[in-house]
């Protein structure tokens, strides 16, 4: 399907391109064309189906602005330890890991929370993917690279607080790794530029950049399922 959309659009736009202007329904119609499809040869129109590494929609609502299949269009964020503003997106390296992007709750952090909850079962619970998953000699981020995004200002962020999950242990020293704490953006929020529920939310992104799933934060047992299909520890 991919591929005939590709077939599809090239074969559209090569025909407009050959035809005169004065054909055209419309003075203006190839110029909207273009801006109509503009996201197409960007890479962004590409929309995956539900397969073994692309969940279903059940709970897209949660993140309306990153729809499942499509690739993960960067927002940006305020990262928490040196408030520097980055694209979310564009801190993720080419190292074919997956992406658990986390959006909190209201609460602030380390809060009693379903982000605390969430982030203490992704750390610590056997049934959790990054637990029943890593070998003996893997670190905290081995295999998935995990950040959170609190809906406070970066100034009300106390990165002290916030859970390890947050903050894995890298590298031979095991040594925290702060970077991957974000805070919403005053003027700028990513929850609404991207619709993010208040309630928080999953976002899981592929290694090719994107979005696997949308998960509400105590869908942890869905989280488990959808990796379990496919990943095995060796």
């Amino acid at each position: 399907m991919i591929a005939k959309n590709l077939i599809d659009f090239d074969r559209e736009w090569s025909t407009l391109m050959a035809t005169p202007q004065d054909k055209l329904p419309d003075p203006k119609y190839l110029e909207d064309f273009y801006v109509k499809t503009a996201e197409f040869p960007a890479g962004f129109m590409t929309e995956y189906q539900p397969s073994l590494i692309t969940a279903g929609t059940d709970h897209q609502d949660f993140a309306e602005g990153y729809p499942v299949g499509k690739r993960f269009k960067s927002a940006r964020v305020q990262r928490v330890c040196d408030s520097m503003v980055v694209h979310q997106g564009h801190e993720a390296t080419a190292d074919g890991r997956w992406r658990i992007h986390v959006f909190a709750d209201s609460a602030v952090a380390g809060a009693d929370s379903p982000t605390t909850a969430f982030a203490e079962w992704w750390q610590n619970d056997p049934s959790s993917p990054l637990v029943a998953l890593r070998r003996d000699d893997d670190g905290d981020a081995t295999l998935f690279d995990v950040d959170v995004t609190y809906q406070q200002p970066y100034t009300d962020v106390d990165i002290t607080k916030v859970p390890r999950a947050f903050k894995p242990q890298v590298g031979p020293f095991e040594l925290n790794y702060w970077e991957r704490v974000y805070a919403a953006i005053p003027g700028e929020d990513v929850f609404d530029v991207r619709t993010i529920s208040r309630d928080g939310a999953v976002v899981v992104v592929r290694p090719d950049h994107y979005v696997a799933a949308v998960l509400p934060l105590d869908a942890t047992d869905e989280l488990t399922e959808f990796f379990g299909k496919f990943l095995r520890r060796n």
